[in-house]
């Protein structure tokens, strides 16, 4: 009996003392064995990765060009390009479709501030932080001018969009909503206020 006893003792402790190696060797890290991989398809893929070569495809890429005329999800092209022709046609066919609410000139003006203010100054009159440090040499366009004021809205729009002069184009940056808000900002407070002084 105790016999048994002492031998159950002895298998423990040889069961205790091979986990114990086990574990121990475990922790010993060999940093030119990075371990074993237990299901390879998620450590190396089947596919071809998006910019490797691709010797399926003729050209040897595989990331794939898109189908000609194919246009991104919620995006709308814009139909014109930066030019004289260009700005005229926007000016007779694209229309603010924004009322003048509180909102949305509340939001034209922070847009305002963030987009074109540091060119076109505060108060719309070309007089920007840009120019007046004389980190810019020529002057922006005058919002408040009579040139300006008397633009269709589809031209400023246009303007914003695809840029005009030295402006540079700023579809890339600013939502169609978000330019219409500018718009509606410019000419029902900037504009406003200097037909009223």
């Amino acid at each position: 009996m105790h016999h048994k006893k002492y031998t159950c003792q002895v298998f423990n402790l040889l069961i205790l003392f091979v986990a114990g190696m086990m574990i121990l060797s475990s922790c010993k890290k060999n940093p030119n064995h990075p371990g074993y991989v237990y299901l390879p398809d998620m450590d190396v893929s089947r596919a071809y990765e998006t910019y490797s070569e691709n010797p399926v495809f003729e050209d040897g890429k595989t990331l794939r060009e898109p189908v000609e005329g194919t246009i991104p999800r919620g995006h709308t092209p814009y139909p014109y390009v930066k030019d004289d022709l260009d700005l005229m046609e926007a000016g007779k066919n694209i229309f603010n479709p924004l009322e003048p609410s509180e909102a949305n000139i509340q939001q034209g003006e922070v847009l305002f501030t963030r987009f074109c203010s540091h060119c076109h100054g505060h108060q719309g009159d070309g007089k920007g932080i840009l120019f007046t440090s004389g980190r810019f040499p020529l002057p922006p366009g005058d919002l408040t001018s009579e040139k300006t004021t008397n633009r269709p809205d589809g031209e400023i729009y246009h303007i914003v969009t695809v840029g005009y002069g030295i402006m540079s184009a700023h579809g890339s940056q600013i939502l169609p909503e978000e330019r219409w808000k500018i718009i509606t900002y410019v000419r029902n407070v900037i504009q406003d206020s200097t037909v009223v002084n």
